[in-house]
């Protein structure tokens, strides 16, 4: 089973557990923690090292470029590409850089939730991974950091989670480095 139909199947298993909607009504929303972590499984873990096939999967699935002053707001000057993929349940952006790397930004999600989640789809999908590093952010101290290394077959990579220490919500990015 590939990782991302492992990953269908994880959120399908998760809706039953959601409280149920009448037929005129919209599907029950996911967690913006299961978001963020579908959003990365669907387009950094995917395409890691990868800047132009990421970039072509953003514009077929939908996602806008920001504008000029917003990329520069993620991009801190570093050449790449910033998509919107917010919906109506959260704020989402996705940070493509043109070296490779690709990261994953929610507005607002509970760090220990997405990490839980992150690793339980990881598994699902047959990644290998191993936490490799955590610490506390020096300069700015209410970040913590988790480093990982994991692969796929012969394909491996770096990732790292930041999320807000001790918050139950708060901004929370998900990286992968080729």
């Amino acid at each position: 089973m590939t990782r991302w139909a492992a990953y269908a199947l994880w959120i399908l298993a998760l809706l039953p557990a959601m409280p149920a909607a009448s037929p005129a009504a919209d599907p029950p929303a996911l967690p913006e923690d299961t978001q963020v972590v579908g959003l990365f499984m669907q387009s950094c873990m995917r395409f890691v090292g990868d800047a132009a096939g990421l970039r072509a999967w953003a514009v077929k699935t939908g996602l806008q470029p920001l504008p000029e002053d917003g990329q520069q707001a993620f991009l801190y000057g570093l050449p790449g590409e910033v998509f919107d993929a917010s919906t109506k349940d959260g704020k989402l952006v996705l940070i493509s850089e043109n070296g490779g790397s690709c990261s994953a930004l929610a507005e607002a999600a509970n760090g220990h939730d997405v990490v839980g989640v992150l690793e339980r789809v990881m598994q699902l999908s047959h990644i290998t991974f191993a936490m490799t590093h955590e610490d506390d952010d020096s300069a700015e101290r209410v970040l913590h950091h988790r480093e990982y290394t994991a692969s796929e077959g012969s394909h491996q990579w770096q990732m790292l989670v930041s999320t807000v220490r001790g918050a139950a919500s708060g901004e929370v990015m998900l990286t992968t480095n080729p």
